[in-house]
């Protein structure tokens, strides 16, 4: 596997590790978009991330930021900035970095497994879904052009326990937010103040075109249970994902719209596909084979 050199691929930030996997004084090798880097923590708690070879020799040192629990880097020149998620920031709410889950699939699979309710009463029953209650009910969808985001507004759907910390069935008020090809993230309404929106967020590291690392840092209202609590219900319910995620065909996403046909349920993932068939992305995008 070769490095990308699809542009606007290579000019995302994109997630490559999480704070605290790594000691300080060592290093962690892995790859995004193809590229072997190699990620240092100093005895001060900064990060540096260098490309190596294939003999492991270093290169080029790229870019970092840290934020949201994770490590960022990029190959190229970002023309948008890391997304602001104003809930992390907030000093009474829980936040927690959920590791990394290994998926083989494509990183576009996973943002629309994301976006995706029509699947929460057959996957996570008794958690995120009914099996007698699953209609997903008509939202909108958006394209924020001052900050390129896609944005599905206006969800709703019946979830028996829509957290650790949910007390009995409700309908969950949902916003989701694509912020880059390999970032998503949405607001939940779970808690009494009607006011507050948990933020849950999947970073993606696209490892290849068909094998990515999954980070899902949290800003949780949550005053009952612990991080590690927190953290075993999100992990429980992305590994009930990775199954299916595994199974699509093709893994690469095709954004032809003769190629998989959606329902009206799928309306975040028709604009998904458009945002970035628009952008003109080929990294993990699957190509109709002509006839």
């Amino acid at each position: 596997m070769t490095a990308t050199k699809d542009p606007v691929a290579r000019n995302e930030w994109v997630a490559c590790g999480w704070l605290g996997q790594i000691e300080p004084g060592a290093s962690h090798d892995t790859m995004i978009l193809g590229q072997p880097i190699r990620v240092y923590r100093d005895e001060s708690d900064d990060y540096r991330v260098v490309e190596i070879d294939a003999n492991a020799a270093e290169g080029r040192e790229l870019p970092v930021q840290t934020r949201y629990t994770c490590i960022f880097t990029t190959l190229g020149e970002p023309t948008r900035p890391l997304p602001e998620i104003a809930e992390f920031d907030e000093p009474d709410r829980v936040v927690v970095g959920c590791g990394s889950i290994g998926v083989s699939t494509s990183p576009y699979r996973l943002v629309e497994n994301f976006l995706d309710m029509a699947h929460f009463s057959f996957i996570h029953v008794d958690t995120l879904g009914a099996t007698d209650k699953t209609e997903v009910l008509a939202y909108r969808t958006e394209h924020r052009k001052d900050v390129d985001e896609i944005w599905a507004v206006d969800c709703s759907y019946y979830q028996p326990a829509a957290s650790k910390a949910a007390n009995g069935g409700q309908m969950t008020r949902y916003q989701y937010r694509v912020m880059s090809p390999f970032s998503v993230m949405l607001y939940k309404n779970i808690s009494e103040d009607s006011d507050r929106n948990d933020a849950i967020c999947v970073f993606i590291q696209p490892v290849t075109e068909t094998r990515c690392l999954a980070y899902a840092p949290m800003a949780i209202v949550d005053n009952l249970n612990t991080p590690a609590d927190i953290a075993d219900f999100q992990q429980s319910i992305f590994l009930e994902d990775r199954m299916i995620l595994e199974n699509q065909r093709p893994t690469l996403l095709p954004l032809d719209p003769t190629y998989e046909l959606p329902t009206r349920a799928d309306a975040s993932s028709i604009a998904f596909r458009r945002w970035l068939k628009a952008m003109n992305i080929s990294f993990g995008i699957h190509e109709k084979q002509a006839a």
